[in-house]
């Protein structure tokens, strides 16, 4: 815990970390927000389910590209303009009523200008702290993303069951405001310049690590949101014991994101927290009740920071400086298509099979991702021995014969 401390007292860590929580708290809101407000307005999961489609569609396309953006203009003109963008088109999917096609056309220009906060964030960290301290950082960076991934659909199922779908979404647009506003404040996004990359565009995904890094995200990040989805088609939207259950998850996983984040990275170590996931969510299947839930998924949370730590540490070890905010943009591409498809897969099973249709869809997303770490293990890199820091832009210098 001391390799903790210390990096909270590095100067700036504690507030840039802050700042992009909070702006990236509505990443774990707003598929489930969505799906509750179209449900409750339709009927239908399924309806639900196409709106979220088109969500992940537009981040699909957003998330690289503005990433690579932030090299031609700057992260702050970039940020800035994407924060008022998707906050606008956020506030009219949930204030106007509106036909089904309506609001998928809408959320998916809601995906196309999602802020590029994650690879901004994962560009800067390097540059703060020291090479020593950059996998403790991404660990300790990792444990707190959980407080977005499953204290995010807490927070808007709480809301969105007791108060109103729409105020659950409005949350959402006053989070990535304000969080945006913070972390434009921020005196590291003026002191860190990405430089423009040489390579072109997606070719950063023809590096086998990255790819494995965005392929598990994506599969890991689905399974979750159909564990978070399978949660209120259990307890129903009237009562408190669905944001009961993910907030013990939430815990579970920022338990295992501290205890777990100083233990070395080594070519098995992607693979063998997915594993403790996948099991925790397959014992989660076998009974649907309060206790049951909330003990296997704090099984399975003891793997999942653990595994999002190992996910941004061999995605920064892979790549050039130059092109980290790309790869972070691939990869955050696919955690937010694995929220968004993993809600919508699970609503369309839920409306067919009931509640255990969304624990089906988990438990094969999750099992997925389990396949992929270890048939990628051969391109996750060793870091028993070595830091997580980019590889250096640096360029053969020619020499003249003398």
């Amino acid at each position: 815990m001391s390799s903790y401390v210390g990096l909270v007292r590095t100067p700036g860590v504690a507030r840039i970390m802050g700042a992009q929580l909070l702006a990236r708290f509505p990443s774990g809101m707003l598929s489930l927000g969505f799906l509750l407000h179209i449900e409750r307005t339709t009927g239908s999961y399924a309806a639900a389910g196409l709106v979220l489609a088109a969500l992940s569609a537009g981040q699909a396309i957003s998330g690289p590209l503005t990433s690579r953006l932030m090299g031609i203009f700057g992260m702050r003109p970039v940020i800035l303009a994407t924060v008022i963008a998707c906050s606008l088109t956020i506030l009219e999917l949930a204030l106007v009523e509106q036909s089904v096609p309506a609001s998928m056309a809408v959320a998916l220009l809601a995906g196309l200008t999602y802020p590029p906060i994650q690879p901004a964030v994962r560009t800067i960290y390097p540059k703060m702290v020291n090479s020593r301290q950059l996998t403790p950082l991404f660990s300790l960076d990792a444990s707190a993303q959980e407080l977005i991934w499953v204290g995010g659909p807490v927070l808007v199922t709480f809301v969105s069951t007791q108060i109103g779908t729409v105020q659950g979404i409005l949350l959402s647009v006053v989070l990535m405001a304000g969080g945006g506003a913070w972390f434009l404040s921020s005196p590291e996004l003026g002191r860190v310049r990405i430089p423009r990359s040489r390579r072109r565009f997606g070719q950063v995904l023809t590096r086998p690590t990255v790819l494995l890094a965005t392929v598990v995200g994506f599969l890991l990040i689905g399974s979750c949101a159909a564990i978070e989805t399978g949660i209120v088609a259990v307890f129903g939207d009237d009562g408190p014991e669905a944001g009961i259950v993910l907030a013990i998850w939430s815990i579970g996983s920022l338990a295992g994101g501290l205890l777990l984040g100083h233990i070395p990275i080594g070519p098995w170590a992607l693979a063998r927290r997915v594993l403790i996931v996948t099991v925790g969510l397959a014992l989660a299947a076998f009974a649907l009740n309060f206790w049951w839930l909330a003990l296997t998924l704090v099984i399975s949370g003891l793997g999942l920071a653990p595994a999002l730590a190992v996910i941004f540490a061999i995605t920064s070890s892979s790549v050039k400086f130059s092109d980290t905010a790309e790869a972070y943009g691939w990869v955050g591409t696919g955690q937010l298509i694995g929220a968004a498809l993993g809600s919508a897969a699970a609503g369309f099973l839920i409306d067919q099979n009931g509640a255990i249709g969304a624990f089906w869809v988990a438990i094969t997303l999750a099992s997925a991702g389990l396949l992929a770490a270890v048939i990628g293990k051969r391109w996750h890199p060793d870091l028993r021995h070595r830091d997580a820091s980019p590889l250096p832009d640096t360029d053969a210098v020619p020499v003249q014969p003398s």
